[in-house]
Order: C-alpha cells, then structure tokens, then sequence
C-alpha cells in the first residue's frame, strides 16, 4: 500500500508499541528478543515519519507500571534502551532528528541517565523531526507534578490560585512546547490507553490495530494515516461550524 498525498499528516503522532512479548510468545521465543524485534519497528516508523514531514513522533516505550513486570525482563529493557542510545544516536543527528527522553528519571542508573543527557544535548537544534521516547511515564504521574509546581508557587506567592486556568496549567505537563497528539496508534489489539497522555489526549484521534508491535511496518502505519485523514475534527463544534473555520482559514 502506497502513501497518497492527499494524506493529511498529523503534525503529532504518538504510539502505544504494545505486542512485543506476545509476538515473542506466538514464535517460541524469549520476551527479550520481542523487545529486540521491536526496536527494529521503531526504527522503520521514525524514518518513514521523517520521510513524511511529520513534526514531532512520541513512543510510549515504558510506564511506571512497567516496573512490575519480571527483574530479569526490566533490566533487559534497560540495557536494550542503553544500548540504542549509543547506537542510534549518531544516526537520528545525522538525520536533525532531535530526540526528547520525557517521564520520571530518577529510577534509572545514573549511566542512563548520563546517555540520556547526551543524546539530548547533540541533537538539542536539530530542525527535523522531534522524537520523543516516554519511559517511566505516566499521564497520572504528569498532572500531579504540575499541580506540585503550581502549589509551590503559591505557596511562594507569586502566583495567584485565581490566575490558574486551563491554558497555564496546561504549559506545566510535559511537552507544552510542542502541538497536541493528532492521532494516537495503539497496536496489539488493546483498546485503552493505559495511562498515557491523559490530559493531553483530551481531542486525539484514536486508532487501535491488532497488529503487534514488531510487525508494525509502513503499510500499517500508512492505513492508520488513511484512517486519520478521514476523520473530521471538529473540537465540539458543528461540521458546519468546522467548515466555515477552515475556510476562513
């Protein structure tokens, strides 16, 4: 199946990469090299992403729920995750992709956290496309460390609890710099979210596909691109309301 370019793009596509262990388990094999396998999908959709201009891709990749999982699988995903950095980060600055490692760091070995950071700063100004990797992420965990902020800061006084609106509280979640989820992918055949961005998905289109991570390839990302490219969105408003927007726009 080819791209049309009659696509509209999402300027931001966030993934759910769900299936991997399942892939794993259906041939046999250690969940390890399912994780494995599914770093060879990542790497598949952000080049194609790049190829088609979109702004900014967002990879769910661990949650803080995560942490339950098996120790041997944990710190499997660790030293996967490590070793991509290394690995793929002369590549993606190469290609001025500019890579973003968001959630709660402060578990991960001071090591990661150190790959972390360098891989941030080398492709800090990269102009391409903004990959963002979510690992020890939680919506949850998000909206609590923004209202933690605002408390502190009246608390301090200098800030006024009738200044907080929807708009100010929004810009102390992660990623308040960059443009809302447009479509949300989630594979392996499960309809929630899991929580992910849970106040920034508040008008994501959501797409679900029963396919498992590591067999995500082009094709599946272009049918979720087709699927988006039809949906009218409309923000609460009329369809023609949104047709009288857009054309004054």
């Amino acid at each position: 199946m080819s791209t049309s370019p009659c696509i509209s793009y999402p300027r931001h596509l966030a993934i759910i990469m769900d299936g991997n262990g399942r892939w794993a388990k259906q041939r046999h094999m250690s969940r390890v090299l399912g994780h494995r396998e599914g770093l060879k999908a990542v790497r598949k959709i952000v080049k194609k992403c790049g190829e088609l201009g979109i702004e900014v891709l967002t990879l769910f990749a661990f949650s803080r729920e995560n942490w339950r999982r098996p120790e041997e699988e944990v710190q499997s995903l660790m030293g996967l995750f490590a070793n991509a950095l290394k690995s793929e980060i002369s590549k993606l600055n190469q290609n001025q992709v500019q890579l973003r490692v968001i959630g709660n760091l402060s578990r991960f070995s001071k090591s990661l956290r150190h790959a972390i950071e360098v891989a941030h700063d080398l492709t800090l100004n990269n102009k391409g496309l903004k990959l963002v990797i979510a690992v020890d992420y939680s919506g949850q965990w998000d909206i609590i460390q923004a209202v933690q902020t605002l408390i502190g800061q009246v608390k301090a006084g200098t800030l006024q609890t009738e200044a907080i609106t929807q708009d100010l509280f929004a810009t102390y979640l992660n990623l308040s710099d960059l443009p809302l989820p447009d479509l949300l992918i989630r594979t392996s055949g499960e309809y929630r979210i899991s929580n992910f961005f849970l106040w920034q998905l508040a008008y994501t289109e959501l797409y679900f596909t029963e396919t498992l991570w590591p067999d995500f390839d082009e094709d599946a990302l272009n049918k979720a691109l087709l699927f988006y490219s039809k949906r009218e969105r409309r923000f609460g408003c009329t369809s023609e309301q949104h047709a009288e927007i857009n054309v004054e726009a």
